[in-house]
């Protein structure tokens, strides 16, 4: 016979359940229509791109991993968005060079 203090009954639900994400309820890092500049991660099982924005998971179909990509949000749902490729990313570092040429203050006087 089972001991109903053991926890181990029906009604216990430490470890299991379905208990909501405080996440969930969250603001969304993107809304439909915003444009993004994201590095794809990794290539889902479908075959579409995942990057991340702010944690947040971004589909983008016909990415490949690797790739730096301007894409447009065409769906947000609870827990990633979808979006479409709108054009590549920019490729230059211009606030890196812009610092190279700013005078140091080893500069003497």
């Amino acid at each position: 016979m089972r001991d109903m203090d053991s926890g181990e009954g029906r009604g216990d639900r430490r470890g299991g359940g379905r208990g909501l994400n405080p996440n969930y309820f969250l603001p969304k890092p993107v809304k439909v229509g915003d444009e993004v500049e994201v590095t794809i991660d990794a290539t889902a099982s479908k075959g579409d791109g995942l990057a991340k924005k702010d944690g947040f998971v971004i589909f983008v179909k016909d990415a490949k991993q690797g790739e730096t990509v301007k894409v447009r949000i065409t769906d947000v749902r609870a827990r990633f968005a979808v979006g479409e490729i709108v054009g590549s990313g920019s490729a230059s570092s211009a606030p890196a060079a812009e610092d190279s040429s700013a005078p140091s203050d080893d500069t003497p006087q």
